[in-house]
């Protein structure tokens, strides 16, 4: 990643997980987020594991996978990700055929999140 500092602060300070190893100046930080880890890797560390390869512009261009992260309170979340100016992809929608509210947003490496509450919850 090439934003490692401020998406490290995205993930800690505005989604509230907690760091079991590294800080926003290591280059590489695992994070429980309860089920599972999320490892945040420096795009300069990364380049030494997997070498860089072209890929297509389709495969550039189009969101290929998302982060989907379950909340108890979507809409103090939304206003916490809108005071600090982050990208909203689509607001807090009501999708009763799966059953959730989700909004979806991009952390500052780009990548698509959804959060969600089930239903009912938020009333």
């Amino acid at each position: 990643m090439s934003n490692y500092k401020d998406t490290f602060l995205f993930y800690r300070n505005l989604l509230g997980f907690e760091p079991e190893w590294g800080d926003e100046n290591t280059g590489y930080a695992d994070f429980n987020t309860g089920n599972i880890h999320l490892a945040l890797v420096k795009k300069e560390f990364m380049v030494g594991i997997i070498p860089i390869t072209e890929h297509p512009l389709i495969f550039r261009s189009t969101d290929k996978a998302s982060l989907v992260f379950a909340v108890h309170d979507l809409d103090r979340i939304y206003q916490k990700l809108q005071d600090e100016n982050v990208t909203i992809v689509a607001p807090p929608t009501e999708r009763p055929e799966w059953g959730i509210r989700t909004t979806h947003f991009r952390d500052p490496e780009g990548n698509l999140i959804e959060i969600y509450t089930n239903l009912g919850e938020y009333n």
